[in-house]
């Protein structure tokens, strides 16, 4: 493929960019401002380059696919799009005639502030993977002014602080504002009959302008740019009736209310105000993608008729479901279809992918609230709702129970997910276990009615950004046996297997390793002054912070290893360093006990001389995507432990074994691809399975182990005890009474595996095969491969 721009091309941009937009030369202009000149230029040549692509592929008659997910973890945009459009040699060159390196402009970019965890760095990940393989694409979300937060480990309890990651990042985003949509919040709905034909009038509602901005993703040696509309809430101007009669509190108030939508990611909701501004959230990205897409599309073609035919419409978990009830309102009130005629289209124009079992993330909204804020909106859903349940007494005679099972309102609440299920063509799961359990278990009855909607795609993820772009010395290496086509086909990964034998091929890769892992030390000093031993074992845990992700397994297994080498120094033991990374959501306490409880027990082992330097525990600070590019390459130890059944799938899992990680896990989620994709000789499982869970859930009593078992009787005791002051109480209350993710029924497993681990460990050839044949099989777990499924079995592109 041709390349877009010599090295001089981009001196040349540079030295415009930096004289028109800053008022600058080279010689004077600092680091910050030639990351904004480069990224400028990609900046103008995606969109142009998307521009090209959108018009090709719609002159073909080429279906569009949206993508609607409340976060995307877009991580940095200037080394993934320069990686992507192969310009890193161009750019290193242009630079350096200006003695700059490109290297310290990375730094200068800050994360984008506009997701969390696993959900949105996947969302993010397809976007990168739709490009790469031509698949035109858009994701709708909100431009979150201050992400989620900036977290601050302060004396071991996580704080809060705004990310304000915009002065640094909004260089991407291209604002356009002749696409701004008006969105309505409460009022009341005045309906009347005019010859034969139903009016509907919304009044005395309040309004909020979405503004788009757009950012702009890369494929790699492909024509394809995906693009990314985030949409910032915006008052629509002041109250001048309320301003002019004195009361300017109220009048300039609203404004702030009405911005507020676009403020912060997931706001708690512990109160009335905070579920209130979800529900705001959530609808007004609805409303905004919805009439956008609806736009273009008539913009396009001229008609809604065929909407279906050349549009998906993806609902990325339950956040925006209220895209099915918005878009039967466009078509109902302001284009005058008929019910049915409007659900025809609807149904066949959404997908859902659910993410979890979860029951906290199965949303369901006080009927009132729902009805005051979205009282049009309501109405529809009470009709969906009505209609389906007289089908399912009707036509599947079902009995009440189920219908109250199965019905989208009940008992005062709007239930999302069932709203997803009955209206979208297809629901899938995103791992082959996960799918199972929405077929066999969370969504049995509907599977029971509509069995041919229920699919399975297994997640993936932006594999060159964890290859290619940040682990060059393995990048290196297996280019060097098997050519670079793998880039581009992560399948081509898998002709490593034959080098699994080769003893100077293993020894590479252990070498390579440990750069690595003296690079990340290094990293981490420099930035956090945390000392780490490369010649210990990299054993990490890095993933939002849950209960059933059992961190606290882990860690009680530390606690364990820690008191063994307080009564017998002299064990043989083999240096490890549990490196820990995660948020827990504001208002989720027992997550910051458990950080806490990490945090104290690593300080607590720093400080004594008997175990220093063979137990070293590390909690990263506000762990974000950036961190993970440092980390993944150098991680031994992939940690995965969450109950059996409860992990939807996982994408830090592909991540780390992209890296060569070995992965210590339970059989749940997309462990159990992994699992079975590299073999039990390559991986450490531990644990229940989902149906031994399933059994001994009914009459677990944590309390007989707690009493039977002198060990974990001593570890809770510690907890309740604690050390250097601190007690973590009710984390030992919660394990001894309740345990709900059964940590104390898998510990022994756990402990068991965490010795085999250092027993593998300890053949240095034979750990190195195991690293490399996790390498070869990483390659069905990358996002081009799951854009693919989705775009063939789900979307309709192919």
């Amino acid at each position: 493929m041709n390349k877009l721009f010599t090295s001089d091309d981009i001196k040349n941009k540079l030295i415009t960019i930096l004289d028109r937009e800053f008022n600058e030369t080279p010689a004077t202009a600092p680091d910050k401002i030639f990351y904004k000149a480069c990224a400028m230029i990609l900046q103008e040549v995606l969109s142009e380059k998307r521009k090209k692509f959108a018009s090709e592929k719609t002159s073909h008659g080429q279906k569009r696919v949206y993508y609607l997910c409340m976060e995307f973890l877009m991580g940095r945009s200037l080394k993934n799009n320069i990686y992507n459009l192969e310009l890193v040699d161009e750019f290193k060159t242009a630079l350096a005639s200006f003695g700059v390196k490109l290297e310290n402009l990375y730094e200068c970019e800050p994360d984008a502030g506009l997701g969390n965890g696993g959900l949105g760095r996947l969302a993010a990940c397809y976007l990168d993977g739709m490009a790469t393989q031509e698949y035109l694409a858009t994701g709708h979300s909100i431009l979150y002014e201050y992400g989620i937060f900036k977290q601050r480990i302060i004396d071991g309890w996580q704080t809060e602080l705004p990310d304000n990651w915009l002065p640094g990042g909004d260089v991407w985003l291209a604002e356009r504002l002749d696409r701004a949509v008006d969105v309505h919040f409460g009022g009341e709905i005045q309906e009347f009959w005019d010859h034969n034909y139903h009016h509907i009038n919304h009044v005395g509602y309040s309004s909020v302008k979405a503004v788009p901005y757009d950012m702009y993703v890369s494929g790699y040696r492909t024509k394809g740019v995906s693009r990314l509309r985030l949409w910032k809430a915006v008052s629509p101007g002041i109250d001048m009736e309320m301003f002019n009669k004195g009361d300017y509190v109220r009048a300039l108030g609203q404004n702030s209310y009405a911005e507020a939508i676009s403020k912060v990611l997931y706001p708690n909701d512990n109160h009335l105000e905070g579920k209130n501004l979800r529900l705001r959230q959530q609808y007004f990205l609805v409303a905004a993608s919805i009439g956008d897409i609806v736009h273009s599309h008539l913009m396009t073609y001229g008609t809604l008729e065929n909407l279906s035919e050349k549009v998906a419409i993806h609902i990325n978990d339950t956040h925006p479901v209220l895209a099915i009830p918005e878009l039967m309102r466009i078509l109902l009130d302001d284009c005058g279809y008929s019910w049915d005629k409007a659900w025809a289209i609807v149904t066949r124009t959404f997908a859902y992918t659910n993410h979890t079992v979860m029951n906290e993330a199965l949303e369901r909204w006080n009927e009132d609230l729902f009805k005051l804020l979205l009282p049009r909106i309501y109405q529809i859903v009470v009709e969906i709702n009505n209609r389906f349940t007289r089908d399912l007494f009707e036509r599947w005679h079902k009995s009440v129970d189920q219908i109250n099972r199965l019905s989208i309102i009940y008992n005062h609440e709007v239930r999302m997910a069932n709203l997803a299920v009955w209206a979208c063509h297809s629901v899938n799961g995103v791992s082959k276990l996960h799918s199972d359990i929405l077929k066999d278990d969370l969504f049995h009855e509907f599977y029971e009615i509509e069995p041919k909607k229920f699919k399975n795609v297994t997640n993936g993820i932006a594999a060159r950004r964890w290859l290619y772009q940040s682990n060059p010395g393995l990048t290196n290496l297996i280019s060097e046996l098997i050519g670079d086509s793998f880039i581009k086909h992560m399948s081509k990964l898998e002709k490593l297997k034959k080098y699994a034998d080769d003893e100077s091929v293993l020894q590479r890769f252990a070498q390579i390793k440990r750069e690595n892992k003296e690079n990340f030390a290094h990293y981490l000093k420099e930035h956090t002054g945390v000392v780490l031993n490369p010649d210990s074992i990299f054993d990490v845990q890095v993933k939002r912070l849950h209960e059933y992700k059992r961190q606290h397994l882990n860690a009680l297994h530390i606690l364990s290893l820690y008191q063994k080498l307080k009564q017998n120094p002299g064990t043989p033991f083999t240096p490890r360093t549990f490196i820990f990374g995660a948020k827990a959501a504001p208002g989720y306490y027992m997550a910051k006990q458990i950080i806490r409880f990490i945090c104290d027990l690593g300080r607590h082992i720093d400080n004594d001389p008997d175990v220093r330097g063979r137990i070293k525990v590390v909690y990263l600070e506000d762990y974000n995507v950036t961190m993970s590019e440092m980390l993944a390459p150098a991680s031994e130890i992939s940690e995965q432990i969450s109950l059996a059944g409860t992990e939807a799938s996982g994408t830090g899992n592909m991540k780390l074994m992209l890296a060569g990680a070995v992965t210590l896990g339970t059989y749940d989620g997309a462990n159990v691809e992994i699992y079975d994709s590299v073999g039990d000789e390559n991986f450490i499982r531990f644990g229940m399975s989902t149906e031994q869970v399933r059994e001994l859930k009914p009459h677990y009593n944590p309390r007989e182990l707690y009493n039977k078992n002198p060990e974990i009787k001593g570890l809770i005791d510690t907890l309740y005890k604690g050390f250097d002051g601190n007690t973590f109480e009710e984390i030992a209350t919660s394990l001894a009474t309740s345990d709900p993710y059964m940590v104390l029924a898998d510990f022994e497993a756990y402990k068991q595996a965490q010795i085999k681990a250092e027993q593998l460990y300890s053949d240095t050839l034979g750990w190195q095969r195991m690293s490399l044949i996790n390498v070869a099989n990483a390659g069905m777990f990358s996002a081009d491969r799951s854009v693919d499924d989705y775009a063939r079995d789900i979307w309709g592109l192919v």
